[in-house]
C-alpha cells in the first residue's frame, strides 16, 4: 500500500476521506456501538458514535474531520469531556492518522477501512506504558 502524506501536501482535499462514508456497527461484550460517518461536503465530515450497554446509553462522542486553515483536523467531543483536535498525520488510500502528542489519551486516532469493516484505532500512553484499543466495525445499513 503507497502512503501518502496529505498533512504535507499543499492543500489537503478531505474528499480523499469519503471511504469512511457509511453506518458502522461494532457488537461486543454485550455492547452495541454505532458510528456514521457523513460524506465530505462544504470541507466537513460529521460523524457521531453511540454506545448501548445493557439497554442502556453508555457513551456518546461527536466527531469531524474538516479542512483547517490548509490542514485537515480530527475533532472528537466524546460524552463528558472537553473538545480535542487531532491534526492529520499520514494518509493512505484506505487509512488515515491524525495525532496530538499534547492530548493524555489517546495521542493518535486511526481508521481503515479493509473491506466491509472499519477498525478505528487509539493509540496513546497510560502509565507509562504503550496502549491501543482497535474498535472493528462492519458497515451495516443506515436506519432513520
Amino acid at each position: 500500500m503507497t502512503t501518502t502524506s496529505l498533512a504535507t501536501q499543499a492543500r489537503p482535499e478531505i474528499e480523499q476521506l469519503a471511504w469512511m462514508a457509511g453506518c458502522w456497527r461494532e457488537e461486543s461484550g454485550g455492547r452495541v456501538a454505532d458510528e456514521i460517518w457523513m460524506g465530505p461536503a462544504g470541507g466537513v465530515m460529521l460523524g457521531m458514535n453511540r454506545t448501548i450497554a445493557g439497554g442502556r446509553v453508555a457513551s456518546i462522542e461527536f466527531m469531524q474531520i474538516r479542512e483547517d486553515a490548509g490542514r485537515i483536523v480530527f475533532i472528537a467531543k466524546p460524552s463528558g469531556q472537553a473538545e480535542t483536535s487531532f491534526p492529520l498525520l499520514k494518509s493512505a488510500a484506505r487509512e488515515v492518522v491524525f495525532e496530538n502528542r499534547a492530548h493524555d489519551f489517546p495521542n493518535r486516532v486511526i481508521y481503515r477501512v479493509d473491506g466491509e469493516t472499519l477498525v478505528g484505532r487509539i493509540e496513546g500512553t497510560r502509565n507509562g506504558k504503550p496502549q491501543s484499543i482497535d474498535y472493528p466495525m462492519r458497515r451495516v445499513p443506515c436506519s432513520s
